[in-house]
């Protein structure tokens, strides 16, 4: 929950923040986040094999959750309540240490989750609570701010941030506590024994995890052109940027009411199918932004609610509960569990794509001559490049995505297979050691 709260606003607001209230070119926070996400091809798969390699009293994963804890409060601390004249590298310090502080807490945390179960729809319910945690905290994000506005008439983007930042230290450090004293960690017996550089190879020669991967990072590129260009949207296109904040609240309800559903339909038609179908609803819905214009706010509702149900299924909670799957196909093929190293391949997947995406938008608002300055008045051209680009653009990469995860290989019935085999060899290997062979 405080992990997605605290992510949310450097999706959303900072990219505005940083450009419009601290005077950052628009190409500057665009290559910032470029040059963060560029920094994760290093950082992720080290902190992949490190999870996997560690072996303390206190279990692989729950020394890393701890450790990112301080780093991820100080960064989101900086980063969302900068000092009087801060500028651009102020936004790359703190980001690039919240970046690090992510790596640490979130490659080892999701591969603690894939090794709570191994059902196959049981994995999908584990991703959806997950899921709708991060909605929870994705949404009282919004909903602190929301009420400050509501309530106190205290609006803007810099109240936002300072309202998430100071709600986030809080409830970050008593989250973590509950989760290292009450989440239980898998038994490890066999140690990793394979070197990271020809264990990335067997890994890229997972062909199901490939197609994962590409279909998902295709999408997320779609869904994080469209992030950074919210604020934009509602506050150039529909002239209302203080009450974005509701319209971010009824995404992230609607978002958190999907979850059920997409769980319930993986389980009658299998994931691969119903991921389809959310990548398929994103991208028809999303284009009707395009008829809206100034003091269209609530007619932007039905289509948030649209756009917010579709991401409910393939932002979060098929794709992680997918992933789990094809790690026991690795761990058939290489004889060990190593899925921190697959989630942090799947991090950098998920980082990278999100700082393409937010390029994409930045550059793409830039090159389109839009001018993100206080007071500035932007003309016909400029205002549809900035409508288009959020609404109509993203919807290539949502179908793309779909094609690609159209043949997926692993069902419930190739999982059941897969880990029959599993168990099978690894009960062989265990005989020595056992009475009787």
């Amino acid at each position: 929950m405080p992990v997605m709260m605290s992510i949310f606003p450097a999706m959303v607001f900072i990219p505005r923040f940083y450009s419009s209230d601290m005077g950052v070119p628009l190409a500057l926070v665009g290559t910032i986040i470029l040059v963060v996400r560029i920094m994760d091809v290093f950082t992720d798969p080290l902190m992949g094999y490190i999870s996997d390699k560690t072996r303390t009293r206190f279990g692989r994963r729950r020394p890393w959750v701890v450790l990112a804890t301080p780093i991820m409060m100080v960064s989101i601390w900086q980063l969302y309540m900068p000092p009087e004249g801060a500028a651009g590298w102020h936004m790359f310090v703190w980001m690039a240490l919240l970046s690090v502080g992510t790596t640490m807490m979130i490659i080892p945390y999701y591969a603690w989750g894939s090794e709570l179960s191994s059902d196959y729809n049981e994995r999908s319910r584990i991703t959806g609570w997950r899921a709708a945690l991060g909605s929870v905290g994705q949404l009282t994000a919004q909903a602190v701010p929301a009420a400050a506005l509501f309530f106190f008439a205290i609006g803007g983007t810099e109240a936002v941030l300072e309202l998430v930042g100071t709600t986030m230290l809080i409830i970050f450090p008593v989250a973590v506590l509950l989760t290292v004293m009450f989440t239980p960690e898998a038994s490890e017996a066999v140690k990793s024994t394979i070197p990271v550089l020809p264990g990335l190879k067997l890994m890229f020669r997972n062909g199901p995890f490939l197609r994962l991967v590409l279909a998902f990072m295709i999408g997320y590129i779609g869904l994080n052109i469209t992030t950074p260009l919210y604020i934009f949207f509602v506050a150039d296109v529909l002239g209302a940027e203080n009450e974005s904040i509701y319209m971010l609240s009824c995404f992230y309800l609607s978002n958190i009411f999907a979850i059920p559903f997409w769980v319930k339909i993986a389980a009658r038609i299998g994931k691969h199918r119903a991921y389809i179908a959310a990548y398929v609803l994103i991208a028809v819905a999303h284009p009707f932004y395009l008829l809206l214009g100034e003091g269209d706010f609530w007619w932007m509702l039905p289509v948030t609610l649209a756009t917010g149900f579709a991401a409910g299924g393939f932002s979060q909670t098929l794709p992680n509960s997918m992933k789990a799957d094809v790690i026991d196909l690795d761990h058939l093929n290489s004889g060990e569990n190593r899925a921190a190293l697959f989630f942090s391949a799947w991090s950098f997947a998920q980082k990278a794509t999100a700082s393409v995406g937010g390029a994409i938008a930045m550059f793409g608002l830039a090159l389109w001559g839009f001018d993100a300055t206080p007071g500035a008045v932007n003309g016909e051209s400029e205002m549809f490049g900035l409508r288009f680009l959020f609404s109509t653009f993203p919807s290539l990469f949502f179908l793309t995505g779909a094609l690609i995860v159209w043949k997926y290989p692993i069902t419930e019935e190739r999982l059941a297979q897969i880990q029959s085999e599993l168990a099978d060899r690894e009960g062989v290997q265990m005989a020595p050691s056992g009475s009787s062979a």
